[in-house]
């Protein structure tokens, strides 16, 4: 279950010097080691708000935990911030699962999806689809339906698996039926992260829906190549939300 936010963090491509809460995430001596490697974007800042001109993009995400502190933007850049979903789970079953403990990230409510130029949705998977959590956020935009404030703006999704046949196709295409309802432009990856996508000596989640990772028992880190894929994404869908606003 943290698996998905790992990628998370991997989509905009580094972590930040000062993570809180270190004990509750599994493999963050590896996310140091990934945050040293990659200094070509901004920091995350608690809010994953990072100001970059006037597209401004939210990242939806299906878990809480509390992101690193503010750092500086490079040249040309977006204002980025980032929401979980409401938990749906009671106090209790949460203690059972040793979930982390809950974050000061604002928990975003549907209605203010309408304010981005650009959503990207990550979520853990339940036998083949987003998790109920998530499912239940989705469901409580009717209003925006309604009104069709959804209607043409981009969305890209990521997302994690407990198996290689845990849903890592069908997660992402269930839930592409949620964006069509709202008339969104799903922004997938394609093939344009290149040879990573034929990798075929190592165990690599992904596809050219978005972003992925296997979670295993919640144990399993991501791996540089999966890491590398929703970094790669996060860019992509930038540049594409920025061209699809500026085309408007």
């Amino acid at each position: 279950m943290y698996a998905p936010l790992r990628m998370f963090r991997a989509l905009v491509g580094d972590y930040g010097d000062d993570v809180k809460g270190q004990g509750t995430i599994p493999c963050m001596d590896m996310l140091r080691s990934w945050q040293r490697r990659s200094r070509r974007v901004p920091h995350l800042s608690k809010e994953w708000k990072l100001s970059y001109g006037s597209s401004k993009f939210f990242w939806v995400n299906g878990m809480e935990y509390p992101l690193g502190e503010k750092a500086i933007a490079q040249p040309a850049c977006y204002h980025f911030q980032t929401f979980p979903v409401p938990e749906t789970l009671p106090e209790e079953v949460l203690a059972k699962m040793s979930a982390p403990p809950k974050s000061d990230v604002p928990i975003i409510t549907p209605h203010e999806l309408a304010e981005a130029d650009g959503l990207i949705f990550g979520f853990p998977t339940r036998f083949g689809m987003m998790a109920a959590q998530f499912k239940a956020f989705l469901d409580a935009t009717g209003g925006l339906w309604r009104m069709q404030q959804l209607a043409g703006k981009p969305a890209g999704i990521f997302f994690s698996t407990g198996s290689q046949g845990g849903g890592q196709e069908t997660t992402a295409l269930t839930a592409i039926t949620q964006l069509v309802h709202h008339g969104m432009i799903f922004v997938p990856i394609g093939y344009t992260f290149g040879a990573g996508m034929f990798e075929m000596e190592n165990v690599k989640g992904g596809s050219p829906y978005g972003a992925g990772t296997f979670a295993g028992d919640g144990s399993r880190c991501p791996t540089k190549l999966e890491l590398e894929q929703a970094f790669h994404q996060g860019q992509y869908f930038a540049v594409i939300a920025k061209k699809l606003k500026g085309s408007a």
